[in-house]
């Protein structure tokens, strides 16, 4: 069989996220989405674990809520700001690993911040039966390599037991396959949820080929074992990532790599400017790209909800307007899946008019422009005939009279 799976969110006990992130709202939007596996997120958080107890445990390590699976996940900051992904098997190995921390105080926040190296917590993880890979990996400023040239670097001698890398919002298949010692690690592409709305939860998954949505068959998935295996990688085109480009931190202005490099990383307004993802990963790369055999293909998915906002002229996903629309073809579909991918033509035409036919069509087509983000701005999209926006340019120091 054949299911999605999103192997990164947060709960509501984690910062900037919404209070609407609870399981019965996470369960609703991935199956409207079309996604059947759920990361928890936050599992060390006390009052979250609470929370994921509560629902069927079907699998040891694996939980119901609804028609949605759950799995337990947690997503830790470490030494040097280093994000990690970690996924563990049962509620004994949280608990285990929970006890190897020490004096940490796990309650003010889903993500904590831990003081120890990426090795340490390796080590932790193996000896509690979980597996541990950098989250977000290219991202500036918690990306494992934002500091750090190899995975032995972050991890040291347990470098060679890392099963998976996520390549974050900003990243596709072909940034990752620049760099030689990734080629035998299996990516995940993830959405990072902070809300459970469809247009956040599922913007990014991946497809597994397995006998059965269980955490046990995920870990053959990641490992490759016994024919279990990702048949594809799903996610947003990299340019809409907040990160793709190197930009001003401050007024967002985007540079290339030389000019960032003559100006020492400093924007001509004072801002900061932080390296992108895309040129990060050349730095690391070796010139040329190549996937190994067992690399399965990477779809571009842009969420539905931001098609209907272009196509309609409004600037958010999140209006009245947008989600009645995005109802009444996820209605008709079955899930947003579904629309983006098989609803004919004519048939969105009739539930929802013809330019938001015109715009999912010219999805499928591949001809949605994106115009790429950095410095932490999202990227944007533009429909066939939309005019370009004037790109941003670096403000300098204002005067007196501008204040």
């Amino acid at each position: 069989m054949r299911f999605n799976a999103d192997l990164h969110i947060h709960g509501r006990f984690s910062a900037a996220t919404s209070s609407d992130m609870n399981f019965p709202n996470l369960a609703r939007g991935a199956e409207q989405k079309g996604v059947q596996l759920v990361a928890t997120g936050d599992c060390l958080h006390p009052g979250w674990m609470k929370e994921i107890k509560q629902m069927e445990e079907i699998e040891e390590g694996t939980f119901r809520q609804g028609n949605t699976r759950f799995f337990l996940t947690t997503e830790v900051e470490a030494d040097r700001r280093v994000h990690h992904l970690l996924m563990f098997p049962s509620v004994s190995s949280v608990e285990d690993f929970t006890e190897r921390l020490g004096e940490v105080n796990l309650k003010s926040d889903g993500r904590p911040r831990l003081h120890f190296t990426g090795g340490e917590l390796a080590q932790m993880a193996k000896d509690s039966g979980a597996m541990i890979g950098p989250a977000h990996a290219f991202t500036p400023w918690t990306g494992a390599y934002a500091h750090f040239d190899s995975l032995k670097g972050c991890y040291g001698d347990l470098a060679k037991d890392i099963p998976y890398l996520e390549l974050g919002l900003s990243a596709d298949t072909d940034y990752g396959d620049l760099i030689p010692e990734l080629a035998d690690i299996t990516f995940l592409t993830n959405s990072d949820a902070h809300s459970p709305q469809p247009v956040r939860i599922g913007r990014e998954f991946n497809t597994i080929e397995a006998k059965d949505i269980t955490y046990a068959e995920l870990v053959m998935a990641i490992r490759r074992k016994k024919g279990r295996r990702f048949v594809r990688n799903v996610g947003l085109p990299p340019g809409e990532g907040k990160y793709n480009r190197s930009a001003c931190s401050r007024c967002y202005a985007q540079y290339e790599l030389e000019r960032a490099l003559a100006l020492r990383w400093r924007c001509v307004c004072g801002g900061s400017i932080k390296k992108g993802v895309r040129e990060r990963a050349q730095e690391l790369g070796i010139g040329k790209m190549r996937h190994p055999d067992h690399r399965p293909e990477y779809v571009y998915m842009i969420p539905l909800a931001e098609i209907i906002a272009k196509a309609v002229g409004h600037s958010s996903p999140f209006t009245g307007k947008v989600n009645s629309i995005w109802q009444a073809l996820v209605s008709g579909a079955g899930t947003e899946l579904a629309v983006l991918m098989d609803m004919p033509v004519a048939d969105m035409g009739r539930t929802a008019g013809e330019s938001i036919a015109a715009a999912v069509q010219a999805f499928r087509e591949g001809r949605i422009e994106v115009i790429p983000g950095g410095g932490g701005k999202y990227g944007s999209i533009l429909l066939p005939g939309q005019d370009r926006p004037a790109p941003t340019k670096a403000q300098g120091q204002k005067s007196l009279f501008e204040f």
